[in-house]
């Protein structure tokens, strides 16, 4: 039976303790049976509390004004998110009839 390498120094010379695998190079004991959580992936949330992902369609809650415009997005405008970003403005959207353009995920539900 081969076991897989260490997920964090990709070592080969790992072992079998009861149910965790362990690697002797880097410390790093594992149990491969549970499925690995990214800690680096971004949970962003709509007004909802609905968790938002790449491609979701959502809708604005409320209106907003485009900062240096007079244009203003109306409550219900529908748009595509293209990727989430770490930041203030955290969603990368497709807006309808105005572009791409960032938005706060805190002023849009999901559709």
């Amino acid at each position: 039976m081969s076991l897989p390498n260490c997920p964090k120094c990709n070592s080969e010379y790992v072992y079998q303790d009861q149910e965790l695998l362990v690697c002797p190079e880097c410390g790093h004991d594992w149990n491969p049976n549970e499925v690995e959580v990214d800690e680096d992936a971004l949970f962003i949330k709509d007004a909802n509390g609905t968790q938002l992902q790449d491609g979701d369609k959502v809708t604005l809650a409320k209106d907003l004004k485009v900062k240096g415009s007079s244009q203003v997005l109306k409550i219900g405008t529908k748009a595509t998110i293209k990727r989430l970003v770490d930041g203030d403005h955290d969603l990368d959207c497709k807006v309808d009839g105005a572009g791409d353009m960032m938005l706060k995920s805190q002023f849009v539900k999901k559709a």
